[in-house]
């Protein structure tokens, strides 16, 4: 199992859904994951310590695990099968682990409220997940990027006047 921590939520501007990209935490290795937005804003408010006025499925969840004796070890993606990842919530009761099988971004929605590790299968990562090409922040299709070029752009956009902006709104 190999640990890995949410590196962000990506909206994908030709659909509805999000992908959260995990990281591995040792190396960098990314794995992105298509979620649903609904599943996308339970992780991002949890990660953004927006508390909700009401509890949301997850925080629900997270309940009734505790009031019935229970506690969330871990997560693991456990598997890709026909472009569908698997996870299972590892969950603690009375010193026996059980397995529920979840769907990744409903176990991560429960692991951040949880503030338990997410892990992916060795064979998951090694299979799916992708690693940056190296510098590619110095490069704009396949061009190195001329920093001197883009001073220009630096010094308009340090000089702008962005106070004013909400005075105008009103």
């Amino acid at each position: 199992m190999i640990e890995v921590v949410i590196d962000s939520i990506r909206v994908s501007l030709m659909s509805q859904y999000r992908i959260v990209i995990l990281k591995d935490s040792t190396t960098d290795r990314y794995l992105p994951i298509w979620i649903g937005p609904c599943e996308a804003d339970a992780i991002t408010i949890e990660l953004q310590e927006m508390p909700p006025q009401r509890p949301l499925t997850h925080d629900l969840l997270k309940s009734m695990i505790r009031e019935l004796g229970g506690k969330v070890v871990h997560i693991l993606i456990s598997d890709l099968r026909n472009d569908v990842y698997y996870a299972r919530i590892v969950i603690d009761v009375a010193g026996r682990q059980i397995e529920v099988d979840a769907r990744p971004s409903d176990a991560i929605a429960l692991a951040v409220r949880a503030k338990v590790p997410v892990f992916v299968s060795d064979h998951v990562m090694e299979r799916h997940s992708i690693e940056p090409e190296e510098d590619v922040e110095r490069t704009i299709g396949g061009k190195e990027l001329d920093e001197d070029r883009l001073s220009a752009f630096k010094d308009f956009v340090n000089s702008l006047d962005l106070d004013d902006l909400d005075d105008e709104e009103e």
